[in-house]
């Protein structure tokens, strides 16, 4: 079983698994799925009951993406991103309706796990991806569905991703690459090994003042790993580094989209400092017996520097201390975060049939420190804020998590051709929320969840190259503690910075069903089809009640659903290739409600003062900020023998913006779009390439995100004026036609 799997790793042989069975599990795959969330045996692809989806290092490498997110968004089925915090380094990646994002206050709905750590924060679970070094990415998988195995968060979909070491990895690589935006970056990576021990190193620095003003970037990664190996046992320990600054601009009313590249206001700074300390360890105990364990600590502090429109501003007064136009946030996110896991693989047989089982325990545990501080302050003529007196502390508080886990993950063949896949998790999560400022003392509280959730998954395979599967899973969410520390309705929060004494919430509880089928019709032909559905019982929302729009509370608001399709192809003939695939993603609301929305030029006055202030939401209103369609194709050409072209086309169909989920607005949706991208690959010679990339090579004007708010800056040149003030819809531009070029140099390639 050990030696079969192994062989169908893209890059490891079957001598190599007959010497040294361990090895396997530093190699990256592209036709194993690990399905739990320690690295393990995995699963070959058409065992898995859900349409996952894989990527190497090496892909990533080729398409030249800039970081993780930029490839999934141009490669993988479903996925797409949004600029609502105006950096590129920080966006909202959306799967199937489901998302991740750095943004607090976003609802997570994916979990991301790094060499089996989930990497979802434990303050709001956000995903800080400026934090994964792009060149220490082994391999990448998407696992879509309510997975309970995955624990919490998982509503979606599982991104699982593993780093490289230097058995699997030997070498020396550099590259750097300058261009648009102001863009220049530096990456290099080294690794090697003696008869048991490896190292591996890769390094990055990227730095841009980026095609807005003031969204200046600054990225400094590091990452580090050693490790032993035996043929029964692999040991690793590696570090992760980084110190990163990132500029965002937010997004721009329709009447200063003339001007894309200005900022709304500024500045809006976010600051990452990362420690993270991770070990993992496997044993074969037997022939048929895999212990896999580690442990980590991760270490994050993220302070933030934020200018903020005062909605209360009063123009008959004029501008005065106490009355001035803007305000100043600063925020501290101090996380402490550990824990650990222990995963037991059992091979074997059970009544005759071959049978494959995991058991496993996790615990994840989080300390963090949030502290808000405001000052008032003046906007310039180019909307910046000037400081008006010191800064007043707002929020001081302590939470801790603690989440544990219990699961169980069997599959069983039934028959050579028929496998079932039986799993469950029980999951305990306890979230301690102290007041550190002894102002608001109602803010301490303890909230407690449990559940236990399972899976069902079935494959047959009808012939030797075409696999149908069916699933049912549950999956849950537990509130966070940003979510229940801004739940009143009476009493709204600024995000991400001001928290009060709110009503509990109850945890989202997530059920998806999917079928499908895939086939590698030839060597030079595959194709997948698949259609699925997840609903959302006690679906969370932040919900605005301001002008601006990051004021509001959060509620629970019934049941929601993500339903659609998925269907790809790939196809190669000679030194050709062409890639294809389509996505069909309803997102709607299954129950009705009333939402406060005073921006959505459909509103109703809710309480009888006069003021318009709430829309009437019904089932069927589409959720903000989802496309429904996704096109992406490729082709590329190995024109000769040294050089390889890439031109791909990605289209997104429109999407309404967070504030209109009744879809009434009179702006409309925000509209769709279509880009085109070319990429080249030059071989210099044996080890040496010159790269370059050209993005939106039409230079086409298109729109990423859509928020509902009031437009301060309706005075000349766009100036602050409260007293012309309104609703406008904003919207977050995408980045205009830009250029790269590099070269890149790698020893021992043959190894990739």
């Amino acid at each position: 079983m050990r030696r079969v799997l192994l062989c169908s790793s893209a890059l490891a042989t079957c001598a190599s698994a007959a010497e040294n069975p361990a090895a396997r599990i530093e190699l990256p795959a592209v036709n194993v799925i690990s399905t739990t969330p320690l690295p393990g045996l995995g699963v070959p692809l058409d065992q898995v009951p859900a349409n996952a989806q894989a990527a190497t290092g090496a892909q990533i490498d080729e398409r030249q993406a800039v970081d993780l997110t930029e490839y999934l968004d141009r490669a993988f089925d479903s996925v797409s991103i949004n600029g609502s915090q105006g950096n590129p380094f920080q966006p909202d990646l959306n799967f199937r309706g489901f998302t991740a994002s750095p943004l607090l206050g976003t609802p997570q709905g994916l979990s991301v796990f790094i060499d089996g750590v989930r990497v979802n924060e434990a303050f709001g679970d956000v995903v800080n991806w400026d934090l994964i070094p792009r060149n220490a990415i082994s391999s990448v998988a998407l696992v879509p569905g309510s997975n309970p195995v995955f624990g919490l968060n998982t509503l979606g979909g599982a991104l699982a991703i593993h780093t490289k070491s230097g058995f699997s990895y030997p070498g020396f690589a550099m590259r750097g690459t300058s261009g648009s935006y102001g863009r220049v970056a530096a990456e290099v990576e080294l690794g090697g090994h003696g008869e048991r021990v490896d190292y591996f190193v890769a390094g990055n620095r990227l730095q841009e003042t980026g095609w807005r003003e003031h969204s200046k970037s600054d990225l400094q990664q590091l990452f580090a790993k050693t490790g032993f190996q035996s043929r029964t046992t692999d040991v690793d320990v590696s570090i992760t580094l980084a110190d990163n600054t990132l500029n965002g601009t937010q997004a721009l009313p329709l009447s200063m989209l003339d001007n894309r590249r200005q900022a709304y206001t500024w500045p809006d700074r976010t600051r990452n400092e990362l420690t993270f300390l991770s070990s993992k360890a496997s044993h074969f105990l037997s022939d048929k017996v895999l212990w896999t364990t580690n442990l980590y600590y991760r270490a994050l502090k993220t302070q933030g520097y934020f200018s903020n429109v005062n909605d209360s501003f009063n123009d008959a007064i004029g501008e005065a201390p106490g009355n001035t136009t803007a305000f100043n946030n600063t925020t501290t996110i101090d996380q402490r975060m550990y824990g650990g896991a222990l995963q037991l693989t059992l091979l074997g047989n059970v009544f005759g049939r071959e049978n494959e089982m995991n058991v496993g325990f996790s615990g994840d545990f989080g300390n963090t420190g949030f502290v808000n501080q405001q000052q008032e302050a003046s906007f310039t003529a180019d909307r910046g804020t000037i400081g008006v007196g010191d800064f007043v502390s707002h929020t001081d508080v302590q939470t801790r998590n603690r989440y544990l886990g219990l699961y169980l993950a069997n599959t069983l063949a039934l028959t050579p051709a028929l496998r079932v896949t039986l799993s469950g998790r029980y999951n305990n999560a306890r979230i301690v929320i102290a007041d550190r400022s002894g102002l608001t003392p109602a803010l301490n509280g303890t909230h407690e969840f449990s559940r236990f959730n399972p899976a069902l998954g079935v494959t047959y395979n009808l012939g030797s190259r075409l696999t149908t599967y069916a699933g049912y899973n549950r999956g849950t969410r537990v509130p966070t503690p940003a979510e229940l520390t801004c739940s009143d309705p009476g009493a709204p929060c600024q995000l991400p910075s001001v928290f009060l004494a709110d009503p509990p919430l109850k945890p989202v509880l997530a059920s998806t069903w999917e079928f499908g089928i895939r086939s590698a019709a030839s060597d030079s032909f595959k194709w997948r089809a698949a259609v699925y559905r997840t609903d959302l019982n006690d679906d969370i929302q932040f919900v605005n009640t301001s002008r601006i729009a990051n004021a509001g509370f959060f509620q629970n608001i019934g049941t929601t659903r993500r339903q659609g399709i998925e269907i790809g192809a790939e196809y190669r003939i000679g030194a050709a290739s062409l890639q294809a695939s389509y996505a069909y993603i309803d997102a709607t609301y299954r129950s009705g409600f009333t939402l406060p929305s005073r921006n959505n030029t459909s509103a109703f006055d809710s309480d009888g003062d006069g003021t318009p202030d709430s829309i009437q939401v019904v089932p069927g209103n589409r959720i903000p900020a989802i496309p429904r369609q996704l096109l992406k194709l490729r082709g590329e050409h190995r024109t000769t023998e040294r050089l390889t072209v890439g031109l791909e086309m990605m289209a997104a169909s429109n999407q309404f913006a967070r504030g209109d989920e009744n879809n009434a607005d009179a702006a409309g949706a925000v509209p769709g779009y279509a880009l085109v991208s070319f990429d080249l690959r030059y071989m210099v010679q044996p080890g040496w390439q010159v790269l370059a990339k050209v993005h939106n090579v039409f230079d086409r004007r298109y729109e990423t995100f859509g928020v509902l708010g009031t437009n301060f800056f309706r005075g000349p040149g766009n100036t602050f004026d409260a007293a012309a003030a309104g609703p406008e819809q904003f919207r977050s531009s995408g980045a205009p036609r830009g250029a790269w070029i590099g070269i890149a140099y790698r020893y021992d390639e043959k190894r990739r």
